[in-house]
Order: structure tokens, then C-alpha cells, then sequence
């Protein structure tokens, strides 16, 4: 079943022409001819905005479903709808990145990838017939995911199985010694001062190569990003995010704000206008400051900046 959307565009404003004509090729819509798009009738609810703007400037707008006559007619229309052109030219800018990799700094190289992931996010979103291209580059997408961090993080923590995230109380965690891997990015970053400004203000953190196997942390340690940790990756959400759940801060908006510029920054995910901003000022700091102690310090002014101004990352 498929439906069909007939449209009778306003000759004027030009404006509104163009806006719902690349709002519907946003969605992935087929055109049929002018005016009359195509979608699977599973996403009906995608041409109700386009639609609703044509009305409202005076246009006329329809929705009909339809079926196909023959099973070559669904071949036909299904063909439509084929994003193998598009997977091709989404793995050339795989290709590019896996190419420069080895030049590319650790900030310019998570940038690459943060825009890799979310182009194949936007693809797969209007992909309404996945096949064995979208779980290539699925697979291809984790490759190079994997090839970033073993250039510039080695440790960096796979996600446990989210299962549930137990209360804990702070007053068990005072004067602690924390551990993870050393010249922390912007989730280590974000952890570190969280610890000390909302969990533990005495604790003691210490920097470890690789904390999951060759520097063990030293016993009766709490260790947080890196495999093996009390503290890590769980299901879809960063260490950061664990933390304030696990700590019961989830409930500070302004918290709420740094977690999902944190989560977008380390692992990708729904852009915010400051976050590329938030990542240019830890990147510099990290230039800066060769010290891990000294980094975080100056990170941790950043981040009380942030918390300190609600609606920041809003």
C-alpha cells in the first residue's frame, strides 16, 4: 500500500514553492510528476507538514492511497525508492576519512566521524526499504568508529548491556581515588568534573594508559570510560550520562544540557549549535595543557560556566 500526495502549489511566494518542494525531497518522497509524490503508506504522517504549508498559502493538497496493479508495478515503484546511489556516495566519504585517518589530529578526526554518523543517520531515516547496503555501511560505520579510537583512544569503552542502573549514594564515594585512561577527551573531560562537583569534591584522580589491561588501577580504586570499569558506557548512553543517573542528577536541566553536548560530542547524536563550540575550547585546552591535572582544572572552569548559565546548550 502506498500513499500518494497531489499538490497544487501557490504561484506565489516563490519561497514557499522551493521550501515544500525540498521539504519533500527531505523525506525521500518519489515524484511521480509535478505535484504528485509517492510514500510507502507507513509514513503517511510525513506529508501532513509539507501539505499543511501548501494549504495554508492557498495551494490545494491530498492524500490518497493507492495499490499497486501488478506485482512488475510495485517493482517499479519500490525501484523508486532504491538508496543505493546514495549509500555510494555516503561510502566515498568513508573511503576519504579511513584515507586520512592516520593524518588527521584526534578533534578533526571525531568531527569527521560525528558528521559520517549522522549522514547515515539521515540516510537510513528515509531509507523505507533497508537492505544489504544500509547493513554494509552499518558495519563499515563501526570499522571506522574502531579505527578512530585505536588511533587516538586506546581503551575507549564498549557499551554495556543496559539492564537497569542501580541508585547510589555519594556520601559512599567520598575521598575516593578515580581512575581512567590518560589525556581525557570531552566525556573523560565532563566525568571528572562531575565527580568532583557533585559527587566526590575530595577525590583523587589518577591517569592511567590502559587502565583495562597493561596499568591497572590500583586496588580499591573506582575507575569510569574504559572497559572493565565501574563506571562506563551502558546501552546508548555515554559514562557521563551513567553517572548522573546512577548519582540521581538527572534531574538538573542544566546537567540534562552538558549530558547531551557531551553524548553528540563523544558518540554522536541530535546536533546542538554550541556543542561544535564546547569541543574548539576543550581542544584548545588539550593543546594547552600537557598535564592531565592541569586540563582537567581548566576544563572544569568551562564546564561550571555552562552549568552556571541555564539555557546555554538549550
Amino acid at each position: 500500500m502506498w500513499t500518494m500526495l497531489l499538490l497544487t502549489l501557490p504561484t506565489q511566494p516563490n519561497a514557499v514553492r522551493l521550501r515544500v518542494w525540498r521539504a519533500l525531497k527531505a523525506l525521500g518522497s518519489a515524484a511521480l510528476r509535478d505535484g504528485v509524490y509517492l510514500l510507502p503508506s507507513a509514513q503517511v504522517a510525513r506529508f501532513e507538514a509539507p501539505a499543511e504549508e501548501v494549504r495554508a498559502h492557498g495551494g490545494s493538497a491530498s492524500l490518497w492511497h493507492v495499490t499497486a496493479r501488478s506485482d512488475a508495478q510495485q517493482a517499479e515503484l519500490l525501484a523508486l525508492f532504491d538508496r543505493g546511489e546514495a549509500y555510494a556516495a555516503w561510502r566515498e566519504q568513508h573511503q576519504a576519512l579511513v584515507v586520512e585517518l592516520e593524518v588527521l589530529g584526534e578533534t578533526d578526526a571525531r568531527r569527521r566521524l560525528r558528521t559520517l554518523a549522522q549522514a547515515l543517520q539521515a540516510l537510513r531515516d528515509i531509507d523505507y526499504f533497508p537492505g544489504p547496503a544500509a547493513e554494509q555501511a552499518e558495519a563499515e560505520l563501526q570499522g571506522v568508529r574502531e579505527a578512530v579510537d585505536a588511533c587516538h583512544s586506546r581503551g575507549e569503552p564498549r557499551a554495556a548491556p543496559l539492564v537497569g542502573l542501580a541508585r547510589l549514594h555519594a556520601s559512599d564515594f567520598l575521598g575516593r581515588t578515580w581512575v581512567t585512561r590518560t589525556r581525557p577527551w570531552v566525556d573523560r573531560l565532563a566525568c571528572a568534573w562531575l565527580i568532583r562537583r557533585f559527587i566526590d569534591p575530595q577525590a583523587r584522580l589518577l591517569w592511567l594508559d590502559d587502565p583495562a589491561e597493561r596499568t591497572p588501577p590500583p586496588a580499591g580504586a573506582l575507575g569510569y570510560d574504559y572497559d572493565g570499569a565501574e563506571f562506563t558506557h551502558v546501552g546508548p548512553l555515554v559514562t557521563f550520562e551513567v553517572l548522573a543517573i546512577r548519582f540521581g542528577l538527572e534531574a538538573d536541566p542544566a546537567l540534562q544540557r552538558i549530558a547531551r553536548a557531551v553524548h553528540l560530542l563523544d558518540v554522536g547524536g541530535i546536533p546542538m549549535p554550541e556543542a561544535p563550540g564546547l569541543e574548539a575550547v576543550l581542544a584548545g585546552l588539550r593543546v594547552v595543557h600537557t598535564d592531565d591535572d592541569s586540563l582537567v582544572m581548566a576544563a572544569a572552569a568551562v564546564f561550571d560556566a555552562l552549568h552556571a548559565a541555564p539555557g546555554a546548550l538549550a
